[in-house]
């Protein structure tokens, strides 16, 4: 199988909730869910800015890599209130997501500062998350597949042949964030494999191959090792259900399918 060439990441993205004190009971209570999950996926948590330095403690004595949920594109400046990928990789982060469709239907984010980011977050050790996708509108309006492709190229305009396989491509269907409507895994599928021709034909097929690309919209421990075997899905980027640790455990299992 191709998924062979690309590394499978769960991500649980915590949006907005959650404190600092809890982290560590969260910790304590996920680790002995998941036993050996390093050899079958990465697992990692995007956590709040206030909450990082917390989350780095308690997450990497387990091995659970920790991302940030926003970057600034500017690497430093007079810029109240943002926090730039210098910064954030000074903490110990490891990876940032860009592009989210709320950052993108609340702050106003558009291809071309997704795709600003992008390039500051690869300028540093940052490995980033970019989210990708249509609303219900669009989708019955059949543009899917050729807005997505504009999202993609949009946000990995200049990046290099040697950066592309740090990035993480993660396609969300905003119709099914939060909503508990769900993407078909075969419908989910069709969009991932456009996805990676979209790539292709950017870069090259082995390059391609070598991207992980996943699936977020309402994955949860019901979906989830469905979603996780199309040939396309390399992961999930994880909202509602990671904030369980039970139901996050369930999804970094569900991926042990190779």
């Amino acid at each position: 199988m191709e998924k062979q060439y690309r590394q499978t990441i769960i991500a649980g993205n915590w949006k907005m909730n959650m404190l600092a004190s809890g982290v560590k009971g969260f910790v304590e209570e996920l680790t002995p869910l998941v036993p050996g999950y390093k050899k079958w996926c990465e697992a990692v948590v995007c956590v709040p800015f206030v909450m990082l330095p917390a989350a780095l403690k308690a997450f990497n004595s387990g091995g659970i890599g920790v991302g940030a949920q926003n970057m600034s594109e500017h690497a430093s400046g007079a810029y109240t209130g943002e926090v730039s990928a210098a910064q954030l990789s000074d903490l110990g982060v490891g990876y940032v997501i860009i592009g989210h469709s709320e950052r993108r239907e609340y702050y106003g984010e558009t291809d071309a500062s997704v795709n600003k980011k992008v390039l500051a977050a690869l300028a540093s050790p940052l490995r980033p998350i970019v989210c990708v996708g249509e609303s219900l509108e669009q989708r019955k309006t059949g543009v899917t597949n050729d807005l997505v492709a504009l999202q993609v190229k949009t946000a990995l305009n200049g990046v290099s042949i040697e950066d592309i396989r740090r990035v993480i491509i993660a396609y969300e269907p905003i119709w099914a964030i939060g909503t508990g409507m769900t993407a078909t895994p075969e419908d989910a599928q069709d969009v991932c494999r456009e996805i990676r021709k979209v790539l292709g034909l950017l870069y090259n097929y082995e390059t391609a191959r070598a991207v992980t690309i996943q699936y977020g919209g309402s994955m949860n421990e019901k979906n989830a090792f469905d979603l996780l075997a199309q040939t396309d899905i390399d992961g999930g980027l994880v909202g509602g259900a990671s904030l369980k640790p039970e139901l996050f455990a369930a999804i970094i299992n569900a991926a042990n399918q190779r």
